[in-house]
């Protein structure tokens, strides 16, 4: 058993817009015609014609433009407010899986819901919290190594003092956030060399983001996680929105919390 949930924009209590209504505006804009997109959708006209027009009487604007005649013998495509619509919905849609995913790991344990939603409403400046469970503390005098686990199998090792460990209560098993800052993450294209001091995790860049000084990068580690890196813009000239990369964080810059 496991914690799911659908994700729907309403409009004056109707619903409005939902994954299968976005997937008919795309495919109205891919195919040029409702009757071509309900085809391709397997359902009839009539149906996809009631959904457009459910969404068009709630819209504050129109959907979709239709033509007759012409060169092209017309069609129906978008308007620029739908495809912002789309846009939208997509990422509130993607905030709303991440949301879902962080109560994945309670299963079917209610008290253990509780505590991840407490967690969940952790605020810090970071731009980077990763819920994250303890697999394994090592202890080296006053300092130890917490090696974390986070969604997808994947791992982090923090380096923080034992008596934060102590005082934090954190054992094999804790459920944590590992917080890091974007400026604390680097990421670079070519295979690095290990360093027990340093994470390396391998991803796809999926976003560069550049202002006067800097770029901030959206590093995607997998279809859940993504991390948000600011680097120093003379840097980074080799970077590309889409090819492989890795980022690097230093085990001292993963801050560990409850």
């Amino acid at each position: 058993m496991k914690i799911d949930g659908r994700f729907w924009l309403t409009k004056d209590n109707e619903s409005f817009l939902g994954s299968g209504r976005v997937e008919l505006l795309r495919t109205i804009e891919k195919r040029g015609s409702i009757n071509a997109a309900a085809k391709e959708m397997k359902m009839s006209y009539k149906a996809a014609w009631e959904r457009i027009n459910s969404m068009n009487n709630l819209a504050d604007e129109p959907l979709i433009t239709r033509t007759t005649g012409g060169k092209g013998g017309g069609g129906t495509t978008l308007t620029p407010y739908a495809h912002k619509l789309i846009e939208t919905y997509n990422r509130l849609n993607e905030l709303h899986r991440e949301f879902i995913n962080r109560f994945a790991e309670a299963g079917n344990d209610p008290e253990h819901l509780a505590k991840i939603l407490a967690r969940t409403f952790l605020t810090t400046s970071a731009r980077n919290q990763l819920p994250s469970t303890i697999k394994e503390i090592k202890f080296n005098g006053l300092n130890a190594y917490i090696e974390l686990s986070f969604f997808g199998g994947y791992s982090l090792t923090s380096s923080i003092t034992t008596k934060s460990i102590k005082n934090m209560g954190l054992h094999v098993g804790s459920k944590v956030y590992a917080i890091i800052k974007s400026s604390d993450i680097n990421i670079v294209n070519e295979t690095p060399a290990s360093n027990k001091n340093i994470n390396i995790l391998k991803g796809d860049i999926e976003l560069i983001e550049i202002s006067q000084d800097s770029l901030e990068v959206s590093f995607k580690i997998n279809e859940h996680i993504t991390l948000t890196a600011l680097l120093d813009k003379e840097d980074t000239s080799s970077l590309k929105i889409g090819s492989k990369a890795y980022a690097l964080i230093n085990t001292d810059n993963i801050i560990i919390g409850l």
